[in-house]
């Protein structure tokens, strides 16, 4: 399998578009696959996504490795992910800085943590082990959040800024949950981009919300907001060209749609680094 490189705007990989995108083959410049659903060996699953990494780039994206728990990693998991891994050559693999299982109990959700001392040093730890397991770099999501916690010694960007350097991994910053952080919680999603280092964005995700009202809720079923939008543009001044990827989980659209909300994030991408 061949490792192209990363660029331009991406979209995720959906069921719902797998025989399409074989049967048609669209210009696609990457996409990434949600790792999870495809690590049962000799799977159709797993099948269909070894034919598809003939043809595209792949980036491996992740929601199972909670790296925030205090359960021992999985090992299982980790030797699947990095049996596909070796097989397919992913550009990188992500997961997200959370914790989501507990005692083996899998929550299915992605549920923040305390952003203090002790929590940084149990996440860069996690995640170097995560590395050495894959034998491979690992790279980390930031997620939405619909609370805060007493123990937080940190806003968030400080607590993003200092494990990064602390494990020495890279960032998929995902826009949108910036600016949903910043509605639920009350901050500014523009100071929270300044304070990033930008050394260490190597993909930025975007994604739709729904507007709950007294909250915002990460949905990835809908269209990039404006306001998102105009985050995106933001991220793009401090950030340059970084690979873009669009996500899209429920209510999944027609594969075109897809497209022309990825290709509009390249007319974006064009317009503020031209």
């Amino acid at each position: 399998m061949s490792k192209a490189r990363i660029q331009a705007c991406g979209i995720g990989l959906r069921a719902q578009h797998i025989d399409q995108i074989l049967a048609e083959k669209p210009a696609i410049p990457w996409l990434e696959i949600l790792t999870d659903n495809h690590l049962i060996a000799g799977s159709v699953q797993q099948e269909y996504v070894i034919e598809i990494a003939e043809y595209y780039p792949l980036t491996f994206h992740g929601v199972g490795m909670s790296l925030g728990s205090v359960d021992p990693l999985n090992r299982d998991y980790f030797q699947k992910i990095k049996a596909l891994a070796d097989r397919i050559n992913p550009a990188w693999i992500s997961d997200h800085l959370c914790w989501s299982s507990v005692q083996g109990l899998v929550t299915h959700d992605l549920l923040p943590l305390p952003y203090n001392e002790e929590t940084l040093q149990h996440l860069a730890n996690r995640i170097l082990q995560a590395q050495d397991l894959l034998e491979r770099p690992l790279m980390i999501e930031n997620v939405s959040s619909y609370l805060q916690y007493q123990h937080s010694e940190l806003n968030e960007w400080e607590f993003l800024s200092a494990l990064t350097d602390l494990a020495d991994c890279k960032l998929l910053l995902d826009v949108n949950n910036i600016y949903v952080n910043a509605y639920n919680h009350d901050f500014d999603a523009f100071e929270y981009l300044q304070a990033i280092p930008v050394a260490r964005v190597q993909e930025i995700h975007l994604a739709g919300y729904e507007d709950r009202g007294t909250h915002l809720l990460d949905t990835h079923g809908y269209p990039v907001s404006d306001q998102v939008w105009q985050l995106y543009e933001a991220a793009l001044q401090r950030f340059g060209a970084v690979p873009t990827l669009i996500e899209w989980d429920n209510h999944v659209p027609p594969l075109e749609r897809l497209l022309a909300e990825a290709a509009h994030a390249k007319q974006v991408q064009d317009h503020v680094l031209s």
